[in-house]
């Protein structure tokens, strides 16, 4: 008797593909695709351009080819679904994910208008099996816009990147997205440069009455009271020394303060940014890592979070209703909020959820010891932000006291904590609140001050952007989506148009020359509001049902015109050179640092003539165990780093993985940095299981 066939199910990662595999069971066969299986090719535009259509051709129809790589994967993908009993596509639940999922049922065979598409906001065995139980057709809508954007992307970088290479340097891309975010960081630094400080002072005094407390100086006859100079501020120090300090009025009054809603995309990215220090490319690795599912002992394979592609604030009623009885039993019914949010703009993602807790019963006390730390970490972000956006507003009251001397009023203030609310969770209340409050006063009350102060300061210049503030102002101005922040940031440092320093994103040299051309020769392509509003175009697709090749036809005449005037128009710019103050060993020319494919590293300014090069060599303070040489950082012929001896070819000492500078107590081996569930470091001997 033969076997009942299986029902197979795609998803796109093979670790999402094992978590649902244990929640469906042995009538299920589930496999990966491992990312897209067709797209545009590398090595052309692969776009049919207006002036090339051909017989039976349409202007920007893509030309999809299988990836390479992929051939004996599709294969297995043709030959399961052969062998299926029907087949299920539970890709993503985006529109990158519904683009998946339709070159999927191309391949295969599957007609896009049958329910073979499942979709789940997590991964936990209720929602998958649920999801597997309601299958629809394929999104055309969801397809048509990701196409839409693959499509315009391709032809700004495919078209614009080979003109910087021609006029600038070899290896240089331009962007939709990347461009018009590279142009407000530059922006910002001339800013920073035109900035001229302006000096001001600040007066306040210090009164002692049971404790210390200070006011400062606010108003003049009850208008505000600026002081421009040193001389200024002398002057009113002395008025202030004849005259007698009194308490002119107290107020207090009660406010709210209110948790802020649950994570999106770019507020998780920006909250571990500036909480644990992640960058936006390890938070979106580590999110993903929580939401596909990680192997907990006594737990099995848990799905964390829910999906972390989203721009919205919504909950669904079965999560709020979860997060209530949680409250209510482990921190008192009192705590409980039940804030509803909604989302500002309704905008096309309104479909997921805020990224919260799969369970919120699972505390991030529970899995301290169960997953890495740095998954720890951000779940612990998540859970929290969750569960205190349901509790209860934080009541403060709050005192002012105005103080008066002559025509000069000064004004203390003070606060205290009525009612922790949802700083219970997220902000624990310190125990020295209290102590902000004031002394006890009372309206006509004479003070004397202990010490009365004025101070220069001077107008700052805005900050340089980090990669949390350039996430939220690329949200705010509506440039990119979610899924497109963390790359951006990643594409800017990868091609060295900006570097970081102390957290701080800062333009290079080579990111001002090409932003400067950019803006002359494609002054929409880098305009903010430009940007903004092809982004709400290509959300219209999706929406509205607007036809997407007439969204790249209105782009493509005004990019077809100024790539015509650039290649007419625009110089020759001397390569931007980084001289490293040595000479060349074999003809005497400058050396300059260089970027290439594989990074960068030393070379000759006599090129083509000289071809003398040598490797930038970065060490990482460990010494190789088998020699006196310095472990350092080196790439193999494909570009992948590892870790060797600088002694080779002598010493062939070699790691993949960091070296911990720190040998194994159980074999004496080299530990190296693993940063997995099981532990962060753990022994380079294979034959050694020693973990930490």
């Amino acid at each position: 008797m033969a076997a009942a066939k299986k029902i197979l199910v795609i998803v796109e990662s093979p670790s999402k593909a094992k978590t649902i595999g244990k929640f469906l069971g042995s009538r299920y066969r589930v496999v990966a695709s491992v990312g897209h299986v067709r797209d545009l090719p590398k090595s052309k535009l692969g776009i049919v351009l207006p002036e090339e259509l051909k017989i039976e051709q349409e202007a920007f129809d893509p030309q999809y080819i299988n990836i390479r790589g992929k051939g004996d994967l599709i294969k297995e993908l043709k030959k399961e679904a052969r062998n299926a009993s029907k087949v299920y596509l539970a890709t993503d639940p985006d529109r990158e994910g519904e683009a998946i999922s339709w070159h999927l049922a191309f391949l295969l065979g599957i007609p896009e208008d049958t329910p073979c598409r499942i979709v789940f906001n997590e991964i936990t065995a209720k929602t998958v099996k649920e999801a597997v139980k309601n299958p629809r057709p394929i999104d055309l809508s969801l397809v048509d816009a990701q196409q839409a954007r693959r499509v315009l992307d391709r032809l700004v970088g495919y078209q614009i990147s080979p003109l910087l290479w021609r006029k600038i340097s070899r290896g240089l891309s331009a962007g939709r997205v990347q461009s018009a975010a590279l142009k407000i960081i530059c922006d910002r630094e001339k800013e920073i440069e035109a900035f001229v400080p302006e000096e001001f002072w600040t007066i306040e005094a210090s009164f002692v009455k049971v404790k210390k407390f200070t006011a400062r100086l606010t108003n003049f006859k009850g208008e505000k009271c600026e002081i421009k100079t040193k001389n200024d501020a002398d002057a009113i120090l002395a008025c202030l020394e004849k005259g007698k300090y009194v308490v002119s009025s107290l107020e207090e009054k009660e406010r709210l303060r209110k948790p802020a809603p649950p994570l999106t995309t770019s507020s998780m990215q920006q909250d571990a940014a500036n909480k644990l220090n992640f960058s936006t490319r390890k938070t979106m690795m580590i999110a993903q890592q929580l939401y596909e599912g990680i192997e907990i002992r006594g737990m099995g394979t848990v799905g964390l979070v829910s999906y972390i592609r989203t721009d919205s604030v919504r909950i669904s009623e079965e999560a709020r209703e979860a997060a209530r009885e949680y409250i209510g039993r482990e921190i008192g019914e009192e705590y409980y909020g039940g804030t509803v949010y909604s989302n500002k703009k309704k905008d096309v993602q309104d479909a997921h959820e805020a990224i919260r807790p799969s369970n919120v019963e699972i505390t991030p006390d529970q899995i301290k010891d169960l997953v890495s730390k740095d998954q720890y970490n951000l779940y612990n972000l998540i859970w929290q932000r969750f569960v205190a956006s349901q509790m209860a507003p934080a009541r403060l009251m709050g005192l002012s006291a105005e103080i008066l001397n002559g025509d000069y009023g000064f004004k203390a203030t003070g606060s205290k904590v009525l009612f922790d609310g949802f700083l219970k969770v997220i902000l624990p209340a310190k125990s020295g609140d209290d102590d902000k409050w004031l002394p006890e006063l009372k309206e006509g009350e004479e003070l004397v001050p202990s010490d009365i102060n004025g101070n220069q300061n001077f107008t700052q210049p805005p900050a340089r952007f980090t990669e949390a503030s350039l996430v939220k102002d690329l949200e705010e101005k509506e440039i990119g989506r979610p899924s497109t922040y963390a790359p951006i940031v990643a594409t800017l440092m990868d091609r060295k148009y900006i570097k970081k320093e102390k957290k701080t994103l800062l333009p290079t040299k080579l990111g001002f020359t090409v932003i400067d051309m950019m803006t002359e020769y494609f002054k929409e392509i880098v305009d903010v509001g430009f940007t903004a509003r092809m982004e709400e175009g290509l959300d219209d697709i999706e929406t509205k049902g607007v036809r997407w090749k007439n969204i790249i036809e209105d782009y493509y005449g005004t990019l077809k015109a100024e790539l015509e005037r650039a290649y007419r128009e625009m110089p020759v710019s001397e390569p931007t050179v980084e001289l490293t103050g040595e000479e060349c060993p074999e003809c005497g020319k400058d050396l300059a640092i260089k970027h290439g494919r594989f990074g960068t590293f030393i070379a000759c300014t006599g090129y083509p003539e000289c071809k003398y090069t040598k490797p930038i060599v970065q060490t990482i303070d460990v010494k190789c165990p088998n020699c006196d040489g310095d472990i350092v950082v080196k790439r193999g012929s494909k570009g992948k780093i590892f870790y060797g001896c600088s002694n080779y070819p002598k010493c062939n000492q070699a790691y993949w993985d960091k070296p911990a500078g720190r040998m194994c107590p159980k074999c004496g081996g080299m530990l190296v940095e693993k940063k997995s569930k099981d532990g962060d470091l753990a022994c380079s001997n294979k034959e050694c299981n020693y973990k930490e």
